[in-house]
């Protein structure tokens, strides 16, 4: 098993929020790839009624995960929870103590790895 740390948002689009989100999500997304060498992986999704919103994120290990929680708490939780209600968190990979506690308020359920592989 590896040391990297992954998750999936589900989440709500706030109505009438759609256009403000599509462009946080940009942003964001920009943001992640210039500022942080430890994201591996940063994908948004969208149902087909624009309704819902997936986020799949996963980073190289427990202190990638910390710089991009402390650039999201700086930069981008206030308009990111003003057009999206998360409504389910699932945390996976190798998380430390400290990315557990960070990710507490978006509600995230820790599921242990128990089998397979990372390549």
């Amino acid at each position: 098993m590896s040391d990297h740390v992954y998750w999936i948002i589900e989440a709500d689009i706030v109505p009438g929020k759609l256009d403000e989100l599509k462009s946080l999500m940009q942003e964001m997304s920009a943001a992640t790839e210039a500022d942080e060498p430890g994201a591996l992986n940063y994908e948004w999704s969208l149902s087909a009624d624009e309704t819902e919103c997936h986020i799949f994120e996963r980073y190289q290990d427990s202190d990638a995960t910390m710089v991009h929680m402390g650039n999201f708490g700086s930069k981008f939780a206030k308009q990111f929870m003003s057009v999206l209600k998360p409504k389910r968190c699932r945390l996976y990979g190798a998380p430390d103590e400290r990315v557990q506690k960070a990710m507490k308020p978006l509600g995230a359920v820790y599921l242990a790895s128990a089998a397979g592989f990372s390549r």
